[in-house]
């Protein structure tokens, strides 16, 4: 059975790149860089730190 964990969004405005993330832990939030670069990384970091810390 599969089982919905997060929702992630990336969008583009100008020269802003923005991540929005939802889960059921974390709520919503949302992050914005320059570089798509570092929105990914601030995703993933975050996304690995909600998840280890539940299991």
């Amino acid at each position: 059975m599969e089982e919905s964990l997060c929702n992630v969004e990336f969008l583009k405005n100008n020269n802003t790149y923005i991540a929005r993330v939802q889960s059921e832990l974390g709520g919503l939030r949302e992050y914005q860089s320059a570089s798509l670069e570092e929105v990914l990384e601030q995703v993933i970091i975050d996304l690995q730190e909600e998840f280890e810390t539940s299991m």
